[in-house]
């Protein structure tokens, strides 16, 4: 299968070549856009099929060698170059089978991303912060901007609810697989009797959508106004600073006190409200709505978890892979790029049987 979509691509990778080699196509520049923007992606496929190919013949070299030679030191450098040249082939079918999945249309979008504590009360809140600053670091690593929309502070590092903007280059391609619930096996600072505590957090990623993506009319919109609380100081308390937008069609309901002004707490309530409304499209049109939202969403309660996180072991335990890394503490410095790449690689693995 892999072999065949790489075939393809060599011989879409032609006729383009082809089309653009026609001077009549300058007259469509639209096209001719396309077509360039087309060739440049195609082209990338066709070098590691050529890789590949190469690698093949080497492999079959090889072996002929193999069969042929008598010299017990040749035949050692010949079994060591085999050994190496197919590790390298294993490495580059992996990089392929990324390149050949089908794209995701939305993996080049922003995104709004939204932490909220689950069970485990005052824990889960300062959980909760540890993820936020968790994906500050991860954005940072990759030179994203961060931008918080929306925070529920409670005090002493607690969060119960977070709702943060990301954007830069393909952040959702890299961000969408934080959606579920992740959990947390520590001793909280304040339990003298050394006892673990299990709580939860739940992370949503939702594309973001622009109003190219969602359009809202003002007859569908209640915009209430009332006064902030929290972070801000007097000046949000003594002014109706914080906006709740309902859509009434949906029913769905956001509100922003982030920020002093009313109009930037609109803007960012708006954002907030296309993401969510996005989100519920793709759902319909998946026809897996239920499905879909226990998925990224969840309850906040332990058994819908997608990842662990075990203070006491130095362990993060990803549900999805099976697998365990250590070096806790680092991850939640935003070093999770090694985990990306393998859930990455599991659904590529996956589209290939």
């Amino acid at each position: 299968m892999i072999r065949e979509k790489l075939a393809e691509s060599e011989e879409r990778y032609r006729a383009l070549q082809e089309e653009l080699a026609n001077p009549q196509i300058m007259d469509d520049r639209e096209a001719f856009v396309a077509r360039s923007k087309e060739l440049a992606e195609v082209s990338e496929a066709v070098e590691l099929y050529r890789q590949l190919t190469g690698m093949d013949h080497d492999l079959e070299k090889l072996e002929e060698d193999r069969r042929t030679l008598d010299d017990k030191e040749l035949l050692q450098l010949v079994k060591e170059e085999t050994e190496r040249v197919t590790r390298e082939r294993e490495a580059l079918l992996e990089k392929i089978k990324l390149k050949l999945i089908p794209p995701d249309p939305l993996d080049g979008k922003d995104i709004i991303l939204e932490i909220r504590a689950g069970a485990g009360g005052d824990e889960a809140a300062l959980f909760a912060a540890d993820l936020m600053r968790m994906y500050k670091r991860f954005a940072e690593r990759n030179r994203w901007k961060f931008e918080v929309l929306n925070l529920h502070d409670l005090g002493l590092g607690g969060v119960k609810e977070a709702v943060i903007g990301i954007s830069g280059k393909r952040v959702y391609s890299y961000l969408k697989y934080e959606s579920g619930v992740h959990r947390v096996q520590r001793v909280p600072t304040t339990e003298s009797s050394g006892r673990l505590h299990t709580s939860t957090v739940t992370v949503a990623v939702l594309p973001e959508a622009k109003d190219v993506d969602v359009h809202l009319d003002d007859k569908d919109l209640r915009i209430d106004t009332f006064r902030a609380s929290g972070a801000g100081g007097q000046h949000v308390n003594k002014t109706s600073s914080a906006i709740r937008i309902t859509h009434l069609p949906s029913g769905l309901v956001v509100s922003c006190q982030d920020e002093r002004s009313q109009l930037q707490n609109k803007d960012k309530a708006l954002r907030i409200l296309r993401a969510h409304l996005l989100q519920r499209e793709r759902e319909r049109q998946s026809q897996r709505i239920d499905d879909q939202r226990r998925v990224q969403v969840g309850t906040g309660e332990r058994s819908e978890k997608i990842r662990t996180y075990n203070f006491p072991q130095d362990r993060i335990t990803d549900h999805r892979l099976r697998e365990n890394l250590h070096n806790l503490q680092g991850f939640l410095d935003g070093e999770m790029s090694g985990l990306v790449e393998k859930l990455r690689e599991t659904e590529a693995a996956s589209y290939f049987g």
